[in-house]
């Protein structure tokens, strides 16, 4: 896939389903949100299941580990095995497990999603900075995590003994709303030591790396809801890339990304695998989805017609992104997001 500048969201004459054989779908805000599946999700990942689209499940969150997610996603009606799963804790394990000895000792600040990764890559996990560790990782391990495993983790790092995260996330989402996730806790180490771990996940090559090699996809999907990690991570692994509207993501953060942040396609939930994807064309000065026309006016940006809002959105992006080039768009386009309820 070209890593030249995208300046439109991508069409495609045949439903995503189809065209690309492996979806690496992200779990929080596009699968499930606070532990319950979101609207469409179940229904629309059977069908294209049942159409011959191999789905993975693709999590930055180490805390668990594939059997925990698989047995969640089974228990709400997508049904799962462990290897359909890919975590960024096995990503770290990896990562590790080229840098260190076989059998080494690895101070893990996180819950059993690392270490049930660490002893697949035949590491030994370890509790305490005095015990001699070659690595320590750090991984997302619950709001019940104890403030003392950051002092553990950072007595280890200030000696010396290399660094590495699963992810540096900064939020998580949760039936309650945004939470503090790993890049949080990362940047409690970070502070007490000065030093810079090695990370794993997404939007990083390892854990795309992670992904392909367990999938064998050969044209694979992203799915996710968020630009930093879901959609950058599949820019820099070369791959196409679905942006749904049912996480972190919304109009204002989506006319404003940066190329890296641009997904290939755009659509407001997990039915979006299911459809073709309308092209957006030229027109005029502007740019013209279904029956909406968008444009980059001299302080903002306009949009004229009607018809379904994502077409609108979809218009309001090419404008937007063709303004901005290899930049982020600084026009305001509030109102013509107002307009569309977005």
């Amino acid at each position: 896939m070209s890593q030249s500048v995208r300046t439109r969201p991508e069409g495609s004459g045949q439903a995503l389903s189809e065209a690309y054989d492996t979806a690496l779908l992200d779990l929080d805000g596009v699968v499930y949100a606070g532990g319950h599946a979101i609207v469409h999700a179940v229904e629309s990942l059977a069908t294209a299941r049942e159409g011959g689209m191999r789905l993975a499940y693709v999590t930055n969150n180490a805390l668990r580990t594939p059997d925990a997610v698989a047995e969640h996603l089974t228990e709400l009606g997508i049904p799962s095995g462990p290897d359909d799963v890919i975590t960024s804790a096995q990503a770290v394990a990896r990562l590790i497990g080229e840098q260190v000895p076989a059998g080494a000792r690895v101070l893990v600040i996180g819950g059993e999603g690392l270490r049930v990764a660490l002893r697949e890559r035949g590491l030994e996990p370890v509790e305490s900075a005095d015990d001699d560790p070659a690595a320590v990782v750090q991984g997302y391990g619950g709001p019940d995590l104890p403030w003392g495993r950051f002092a553990e983790a950072s007595y280890a790092v200030a000696r010396g003994v290399p660094w590495f995260a699963s992810n540096t996330d900064l939020t998580i989402p949760s039936g309650r709303g945004i939470a503090p996730g790993n890049g949080a806790a990362v940047q409690v180490v970070r502070i007490a030591t000065g030093a810079e771990p090695q990370v794993a996940g997404k939007p990083l090559p390892p854990m795309h790396r992670e992904t392909i090699l367990r999938t064998g996809a050969e044209r694979p999907l992203v799915v996710g809801d968020r630009l930093d990690t879901d959609i950058e991570g599949a820019f820099n692994g070369g791959v196409a890339s679905l942006l749904v509207l049912t996480g972190v993501t919304d109009g204002p953060l989506l006319l404003a990304a940066p190329p890296q942040h641009r997904p290939t396609y755009v659509d407001a939930d997990l039915r979006g695998l299911l459809t073709g994807q309308p092209e957006v064309v030229e027109a005029g000065s502007g740019f013209r989805c279904g029956g909406w026309t968008a444009s980059a006016g001299a302080e903002r940006l306009e949009l004229d017609g009607e018809g379904a809002v994502l077409d609108g959105l979809r218009a309001l992006c090419a404008a937007a992104w063709t303004s901005a080039g290899e930049g982020s768009c600084g026009l305001d386009g509030g109102k013509a997001l107002a307009r569309l309820g977005l």
